[in-house]
Protein backbone atom coordinates (compact mmCIF):
# COMPACT_ATOMS: atom_id res chain seq x y z
CA UNK A 1 0.00 0.00 0.00
CA UNK A 2 1.33 3.43 -0.95
CA UNK A 3 1.35 6.47 1.32
CA UNK A 4 2.39 10.08 0.63
CA UNK A 5 2.76 12.03 -2.59
CA UNK A 6 4.57 10.54 -5.56
CA UNK A 7 4.60 10.80 -9.34
CA UNK A 8 2.51 7.75 -10.34
CA UNK A 9 4.99 6.94 -13.10
CA UNK A 10 7.98 6.93 -10.73
CA UNK A 11 6.96 4.40 -8.12
CA UNK A 12 9.27 1.61 -6.99
CA UNK A 13 7.48 -1.02 -9.04
CA UNK A 14 8.38 0.98 -12.15
CA UNK A 15 12.01 0.41 -11.19
CA UNK A 16 11.50 -3.34 -10.98
CA UNK A 17 11.22 -3.40 -7.18
CA UNK A 18 8.10 -5.40 -6.40
CA UNK A 19 6.56 -7.52 -3.67
CA UNK A 20 6.61 -4.67 -1.15
CA UNK A 21 4.28 -3.99 1.75
CA UNK A 22 3.62 -0.41 2.80
CA UNK A 23 5.68 2.20 0.91
CA UNK A 24 5.95 5.78 2.20
CA UNK A 25 6.82 8.44 -0.39
CA UNK A 26 8.01 11.98 0.40
CA UNK A 27 6.41 12.31 3.83
CA UNK A 28 6.53 15.77 5.37
CA UNK A 29 8.09 16.42 8.76
CA UNK A 30 4.95 15.88 10.92
CA UNK A 31 4.34 12.46 9.39
CA UNK A 32 8.01 11.50 9.64
CA UNK A 33 8.07 12.52 13.29
CA UNK A 34 4.90 10.55 14.02
CA UNK A 35 6.25 7.39 12.37
CA UNK A 36 9.61 7.69 14.17
CA UNK A 37 7.91 8.00 17.56
CA UNK A 38 5.48 5.14 16.79
CA UNK A 39 8.42 2.88 15.94
CA UNK A 40 10.42 3.92 19.02
CA UNK A 41 13.22 5.19 16.78
CA UNK A 42 13.76 8.27 18.93
CA UNK A 43 12.52 10.47 21.76
CA UNK A 44 10.59 13.72 21.43
CA UNK A 45 12.81 16.58 22.58
CA UNK A 46 12.48 20.26 23.38
CA UNK A 47 10.79 22.30 20.68
CA UNK A 48 9.62 19.17 18.89
CA UNK A 49 13.06 17.86 18.01
CA UNK A 50 13.74 14.14 17.59
CA UNK A 51 16.50 12.75 19.84
CA UNK A 52 18.15 9.63 18.43
CA UNK A 53 21.15 7.44 19.21
CA UNK A 54 22.73 5.70 16.22
CA UNK A 55 26.08 4.52 17.61
CA UNK A 56 29.64 5.83 17.56
CA UNK A 57 30.43 5.41 13.89
CA UNK A 58 27.78 7.26 11.92
CA UNK A 59 27.56 9.45 8.85
CA UNK A 60 28.33 8.63 5.25
CA UNK A 61 29.52 5.14 4.42
CA UNK A 62 31.58 5.35 1.21
CA UNK A 63 32.50 1.67 1.33
CA UNK A 64 28.82 0.86 0.86
CA UNK A 65 28.78 2.74 -2.45
CA UNK A 66 28.68 0.78 -5.70
CA UNK A 67 28.63 1.85 -9.36
CA UNK A 68 26.59 -0.15 -11.83
CA UNK A 69 28.90 -1.55 -14.50
CA UNK A 70 27.20 -0.76 -17.82
CA UNK A 71 28.75 -0.39 -21.30
CA UNK A 72 28.40 3.40 -21.31
CA UNK A 73 30.48 3.88 -18.13
CA UNK A 74 32.79 0.86 -18.02
CA UNK A 75 35.73 2.79 -19.49
CA UNK A 76 35.26 5.99 -17.50
CA UNK A 77 34.81 4.94 -13.86
CA UNK A 78 37.71 4.96 -11.39
CA UNK A 79 37.27 1.26 -10.60
CA UNK A 80 40.22 1.10 -8.19
CA UNK A 81 38.17 3.36 -5.92
CA UNK A 82 34.65 2.18 -6.72
CA UNK A 83 33.38 -1.39 -6.29
CA UNK A 84 31.28 -2.44 -9.30
CA UNK A 85 27.70 -3.64 -9.23
CA UNK A 86 26.30 -5.56 -12.16
CA UNK A 87 22.98 -4.38 -13.66
CA UNK A 88 21.35 -7.63 -12.57
CA UNK A 89 21.72 -6.51 -8.93
CA UNK A 90 18.79 -4.16 -9.40
CA UNK A 91 15.41 -5.70 -9.12
CA UNK A 92 20.27 32.77 -8.90
CA UNK A 93 21.70 35.00 -6.95
CA UNK A 94 24.42 36.61 -9.15
CA UNK A 95 27.13 36.78 -6.48
CA UNK A 96 27.64 33.09 -5.74
CA UNK A 97 30.43 31.33 -3.87
CA UNK A 98 31.16 27.60 -3.63
CA UNK A 99 32.89 25.90 -0.69
CA UNK A 100 34.91 22.69 -1.02
CA UNK A 101 36.09 20.87 2.07
CA UNK A 102 36.06 17.63 4.03
CA UNK A 103 34.21 17.05 7.29
CA UNK A 104 35.54 19.19 10.12
CA UNK A 105 36.81 22.07 7.97
CA UNK A 106 33.90 24.42 8.72
CA UNK A 107 31.67 24.26 5.62
CA UNK A 108 28.35 24.35 7.47
CA UNK A 109 29.46 27.02 9.93
CA UNK A 110 31.10 29.35 7.40
CA UNK A 111 28.41 29.03 4.73
CA UNK A 112 25.72 30.03 7.24
CA UNK A 113 26.65 33.72 6.94
CA UNK A 114 23.67 35.96 7.82
CA UNK A 115 24.85 38.58 5.33
CA UNK A 116 24.55 36.17 2.37
CA UNK A 117 21.85 33.92 0.93
CA UNK A 118 22.42 30.23 1.68
CA UNK A 119 21.78 28.04 -1.37
CA UNK A 120 22.52 24.82 0.48
CA UNK A 121 24.72 23.10 3.03
CA UNK A 122 25.95 20.16 0.96
CA UNK A 123 25.41 18.26 -2.31
CA UNK A 124 25.49 20.89 -5.05
CA UNK A 125 25.76 20.90 -8.80
CA UNK A 126 27.29 23.41 -11.24
CA UNK A 127 25.70 23.33 -14.68
CA UNK A 128 25.89 25.59 -17.72
CA UNK A 129 23.10 27.68 -16.16
CA UNK A 130 24.61 28.09 -12.70
CA UNK A 131 24.69 26.35 -9.32
CA UNK A 132 21.96 24.44 -7.50
CA UNK A 133 21.39 22.42 -4.34
CA UNK A 134 19.72 19.03 -4.39
CA UNK A 135 19.82 18.03 -0.72
CA UNK A 136 17.42 20.46 0.93
CA UNK A 137 18.76 20.20 4.46
CA UNK A 138 21.75 20.80 6.72
CA UNK A 139 23.83 18.44 8.84
CA UNK A 140 25.87 20.21 11.51
CA UNK A 141 28.23 19.10 14.26
CA UNK A 142 26.91 20.02 17.69
CA UNK A 143 29.88 19.35 19.96
CA UNK A 144 30.63 22.62 21.82
CA UNK A 145 27.96 24.37 19.74
CA UNK A 146 26.97 27.67 21.37
CA UNK A 147 24.38 30.37 20.85
CA UNK A 148 27.13 32.99 20.95
CA UNK A 149 29.35 31.53 18.21
CA UNK A 150 26.71 30.01 15.91
CA UNK A 151 23.28 31.39 16.91
CA UNK A 152 21.26 30.18 13.94
CA UNK A 153 22.57 26.62 13.98
CA UNK A 154 22.19 26.50 17.76
CA UNK A 155 18.56 27.65 17.46
CA UNK A 156 17.72 24.69 15.21
CA UNK A 157 18.41 22.31 18.12
CA UNK A 158 15.08 23.44 19.61
CA UNK A 159 12.97 23.51 16.46
CA UNK A 160 10.34 21.07 15.29
CA UNK A 161 11.57 18.02 13.34
CA UNK A 162 15.29 18.73 13.80
CA UNK A 163 16.92 15.34 14.29
CA UNK A 164 19.39 15.41 17.20
CA UNK A 165 21.85 12.55 16.71
CA UNK A 166 24.00 11.00 19.44
CA UNK A 167 23.76 13.81 21.99
CA UNK A 168 23.51 13.19 25.71
CA UNK A 169 20.35 14.73 27.15
CA UNK A 170 18.57 14.94 30.51
CA UNK A 171 15.95 12.15 30.54
CA UNK A 172 13.41 14.35 32.33
CA UNK A 173 13.89 17.87 30.93
CA UNK A 174 15.35 16.74 27.57
CA UNK A 175 17.98 19.48 27.95
CA UNK A 176 20.92 18.81 25.61
CA UNK A 177 24.54 18.57 26.77
CA UNK A 178 26.72 20.13 24.07
CA UNK A 179 29.97 19.20 25.83
CA UNK A 180 29.40 15.52 26.65
CA UNK A 181 31.00 13.44 23.90
CA UNK A 182 30.67 10.11 25.72
CA UNK A 183 28.48 8.68 22.92
CA UNK A 184 30.67 10.07 20.15
CA UNK A 185 32.48 13.29 19.28
CA UNK A 186 30.55 13.22 16.00
CA UNK A 187 27.26 14.35 17.52
CA UNK A 188 25.05 16.10 15.00
CA UNK A 189 21.80 17.83 14.21
CA UNK A 190 19.98 17.59 10.88
CA UNK A 191 17.46 20.28 10.04
CA UNK A 192 15.55 21.73 7.07
CA UNK A 193 17.42 24.33 5.05
CA UNK A 194 14.60 26.79 5.72
CA UNK A 195 15.52 26.94 9.40
CA UNK A 196 18.41 29.22 8.41
CA UNK A 197 16.89 32.69 8.10
CA UNK A 198 18.74 33.64 4.91
CA UNK A 199 18.21 30.34 3.07
CA UNK A 200 17.32 30.58 -0.61
CA UNK A 201 13.75 29.63 -1.49
CA UNK A 202 14.80 28.38 -4.92
CA UNK A 203 18.13 26.70 -3.97
CA UNK A 204 19.52 28.17 -7.21
CA UNK A 205 22.56 30.39 -7.72
CA UNK A 206 24.58 31.89 -10.53
CA UNK A 207 28.06 30.93 -11.64
CA UNK A 208 30.47 31.35 -8.70
CA UNK A 209 32.55 34.49 -8.47
CA UNK A 210 34.60 32.90 -5.70
CA UNK A 211 35.61 29.31 -4.99
CA UNK A 212 36.70 28.53 -1.44
CA UNK A 213 38.79 25.43 -0.72
CA UNK A 214 38.75 24.71 3.00
CA UNK A 215 41.55 22.86 4.74
CA UNK A 216 42.26 22.09 8.38
CA UNK A 217 46.06 22.13 8.72
CA UNK A 218 47.05 20.39 11.95
CA UNK A 219 50.72 21.19 11.25
CA UNK A 220 50.13 24.94 11.74
CA UNK A 221 52.01 25.76 8.51
CA UNK A 222 49.43 27.13 6.08
CA UNK A 223 48.20 30.76 6.23
CA UNK A 224 44.56 31.46 7.07
CA UNK A 225 43.85 32.45 3.46
CA UNK A 226 45.72 32.41 0.14
CA UNK A 227 44.78 33.35 -3.43
CA UNK A 228 45.23 30.59 -6.02
CA UNK A 229 45.78 30.72 -9.77
CA UNK A 230 43.55 28.34 -11.81
CA UNK A 231 46.48 25.90 -12.07
CA UNK A 232 47.14 26.13 -8.32
CA UNK A 233 43.43 25.60 -7.69
CA UNK A 234 43.50 22.35 -9.67
CA UNK A 235 46.67 21.31 -7.80
CA UNK A 236 45.08 21.83 -4.39
CA UNK A 237 41.79 20.33 -5.55
CA UNK A 238 43.58 17.16 -6.63
CA UNK A 239 45.69 17.16 -3.46
CA UNK A 240 42.74 17.59 -1.10
CA UNK A 241 44.94 18.19 1.94
CA UNK A 242 43.31 18.51 5.36
CA UNK A 243 43.30 16.84 8.77
CA UNK A 244 40.79 14.30 9.98
CA UNK A 245 39.39 15.59 13.26
CA UNK A 246 37.98 13.64 16.19
CA UNK A 247 34.59 12.11 15.49
CA UNK A 248 34.68 12.29 11.70
CA UNK A 249 36.07 8.82 11.14
CA UNK A 250 36.38 5.61 13.11
CA UNK A 251 39.39 5.54 15.44
CA UNK A 252 40.33 9.20 14.98
CA UNK A 253 40.76 10.77 18.42
CA UNK A 254 43.04 13.68 17.48
CA UNK A 255 43.78 15.51 14.22
CA UNK A 256 45.49 13.39 11.55
CA UNK A 257 46.84 15.09 8.39
CA UNK A 258 45.59 13.38 5.25
CA UNK A 259 45.13 13.84 1.51
CA UNK A 260 41.70 13.12 0.02
CA UNK A 261 41.59 14.07 -3.65
CA UNK A 262 38.79 16.38 -4.75
CA UNK A 263 38.08 16.86 -1.02
CA UNK A 264 36.14 13.59 -1.08
CA UNK A 265 38.07 10.70 -2.67
CA UNK A 266 35.74 7.90 -1.49
CA UNK A 267 32.81 9.47 -3.31
CA UNK A 268 34.44 9.96 -6.73
CA UNK A 269 33.28 7.42 -9.36
CA UNK A 270 35.70 8.65 -12.05
CA UNK A 271 39.42 9.38 -11.88
CA UNK A 272 40.14 12.61 -9.97
CA UNK A 273 41.88 14.31 -12.91
CA UNK A 274 38.52 14.31 -14.73
CA UNK A 275 36.96 16.44 -12.00
CA UNK A 276 40.04 18.61 -11.67
CA UNK A 277 40.00 19.41 -15.38
CA UNK A 278 36.26 20.11 -15.29
CA UNK A 279 36.71 22.51 -12.38
CA UNK A 280 39.66 24.20 -14.11
CA UNK A 281 37.55 24.75 -17.23
CA UNK A 282 34.64 26.13 -15.19
CA UNK A 283 36.99 28.56 -13.45
CA UNK A 284 38.45 29.72 -16.77
CA UNK A 285 35.05 30.09 -18.43
CA UNK A 286 33.40 32.08 -15.65
CA UNK A 287 36.41 33.93 -14.23
CA UNK A 288 36.07 32.73 -10.63
CA UNK A 289 38.68 33.73 -8.07
CA UNK A 290 39.96 30.81 -6.00
CA UNK A 291 41.00 30.91 -2.36
CA UNK A 292 42.56 28.35 -0.02
CA UNK A 293 41.27 28.90 3.54
CA UNK A 294 42.91 27.20 6.52
CA UNK A 295 40.67 26.67 9.56
CA UNK A 296 43.26 24.52 11.33
CA UNK A 297 46.06 25.48 13.70
CA UNK A 298 48.14 28.62 14.15
CA UNK A 299 51.10 29.39 16.41
CA UNK A 300 52.29 25.79 16.26
CA UNK A 301 51.05 22.35 15.34
CA UNK A 302 48.23 20.54 17.10
CA UNK A 303 49.16 20.18 20.77
CA UNK A 304 51.19 23.39 20.80
CA UNK A 305 49.28 25.94 18.77
CA UNK A 306 45.58 26.78 18.82
CA UNK A 307 42.72 26.64 16.33
CA UNK A 308 42.40 29.54 13.92
CA UNK A 309 40.03 32.11 15.47
CA UNK A 310 36.61 31.80 13.82
CA UNK A 311 36.23 35.59 13.98
CA UNK A 312 39.37 36.02 11.86
CA UNK A 313 38.26 33.37 9.37
CA UNK A 314 34.88 35.05 8.95
CA UNK A 315 36.52 38.45 8.44
CA UNK A 316 38.87 37.06 5.78
CA UNK A 317 36.03 35.29 3.98
CA UNK A 318 33.89 38.43 4.05
CA UNK A 319 36.73 40.43 2.51
CA UNK A 320 37.23 37.77 -0.17
CA UNK A 321 33.53 37.55 -1.02
CA UNK A 322 32.80 41.29 -1.07
CA UNK A 323 35.77 41.96 -3.37
CA UNK A 324 37.89 44.07 -1.02
CA UNK A 325 40.52 41.39 -0.40
CA UNK A 326 41.47 41.16 -4.07
CA UNK A 327 42.63 44.79 -3.85
CA UNK A 328 45.03 44.05 -0.99
CA UNK A 329 48.81 43.84 -1.13
CA UNK A 330 49.96 40.24 -1.43
CA UNK A 331 53.23 38.43 -0.78
CA UNK A 332 54.42 35.23 -2.46
CA UNK A 333 54.54 32.32 -0.02
CA UNK A 334 58.06 30.89 0.02
CA UNK A 335 56.91 27.30 0.52
CA UNK A 336 53.77 26.97 -1.59
CA UNK A 337 54.05 29.75 -4.14
CA UNK A 338 50.54 31.12 -3.68
CA UNK A 339 49.66 34.75 -2.85
CA UNK A 340 48.97 35.67 0.78
CA UNK A 341 47.53 39.06 1.84
CA UNK A 342 49.85 41.18 3.97
CA UNK A 343 47.15 43.06 5.87
CA UNK A 344 43.38 42.72 6.15
CA UNK A 345 41.17 45.06 8.15
CA UNK A 346 39.99 43.48 11.40
CA UNK A 347 42.54 40.64 11.32
CA UNK A 348 45.77 40.43 13.33
CA UNK A 349 48.53 40.77 10.71
CA UNK A 350 50.60 38.13 12.51
CA UNK A 351 48.00 35.49 11.66
CA UNK A 352 48.61 36.15 7.97
CA UNK A 353 52.26 35.15 8.37
CA UNK A 354 52.18 31.71 10.06
CA UNK A 355 55.95 31.69 10.64
CA UNK A 356 55.69 34.77 12.84
CA UNK A 357 53.14 33.07 15.10
CA UNK A 358 55.57 30.31 16.08
CA UNK A 359 57.81 30.86 19.10
CA UNK A 360 60.50 28.81 17.33
CA UNK A 361 60.78 29.88 13.67
CA UNK A 362 63.34 27.17 12.94
CA UNK A 363 60.77 24.61 14.05
CA UNK A 364 58.26 26.21 11.70
CA UNK A 365 60.69 25.96 8.80
CA UNK A 366 61.26 22.28 9.55
CA UNK A 367 57.53 21.63 9.74
CA UNK A 368 56.89 23.54 6.51
CA UNK A 369 59.58 21.53 4.70
CA UNK A 370 57.98 18.32 5.95
CA UNK A 371 54.56 19.38 4.66
CA UNK A 372 55.94 20.41 1.26
CA UNK A 373 57.53 16.96 0.93
CA UNK A 374 54.23 15.32 1.84
CA UNK A 375 52.43 17.33 -0.85
CA UNK A 376 55.05 16.38 -3.45
CA UNK A 377 54.97 12.67 -2.60
CA UNK A 378 51.18 12.58 -2.69
CA UNK A 379 50.90 14.47 -5.98
CA UNK A 380 53.35 12.28 -7.89
CA UNK A 381 50.58 9.84 -8.83
CA UNK A 382 48.66 12.55 -10.72
CA UNK A 383 51.56 13.92 -12.78
CA UNK A 384 51.11 11.51 -15.73
CA UNK A 385 47.51 12.68 -16.16
CA UNK A 386 47.73 16.48 -15.87
CA UNK A 387 48.59 19.44 -18.13
CA UNK A 388 51.88 21.31 -18.07
CA UNK A 389 50.50 24.39 -16.30
CA UNK A 390 49.39 22.28 -13.34
CA UNK A 391 52.74 20.46 -13.29
CA UNK A 392 54.40 23.88 -13.10
CA UNK A 393 52.20 24.79 -10.10
CA UNK A 394 53.22 21.66 -8.20
CA UNK A 395 55.47 22.20 -5.18
CA UNK A 396 58.43 20.24 -3.87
Amino acid sequence: MDHGRVNPTMKLDHQGITGLGAVYYNLLEPDLMQKAIERSEGTLGQGGTLLVTTGKHTGRSPKDKFVVRTPDVVDTIWWENNPPMEPAAFGNPVDTAVFFGLSGTGKTTLSADPSRVLIGDDEHGWSDRGTFNFEGGCYAKTISLSAEAEPEIYATTQKFATVIENMVFDPETKELDFEDSSLTANMRCAYPLGYISNASESALGGHPKNIIMLTCDAYGVLPPIARLTPAQAMYHFLSGFTSKVAGTERGVTEPEPTFSTCFGAPFMPRRPEVYGKLLQEKIATHGATCWLVNTGWTGGAYGTGKRMPIKATRALLSAALDGTLIESTFRKDANFGFDVPVTVEGVDARLLDPRSTWADTAAYDKQAHKLVEMFAANFAKYVPYIDEDVKAAAIG
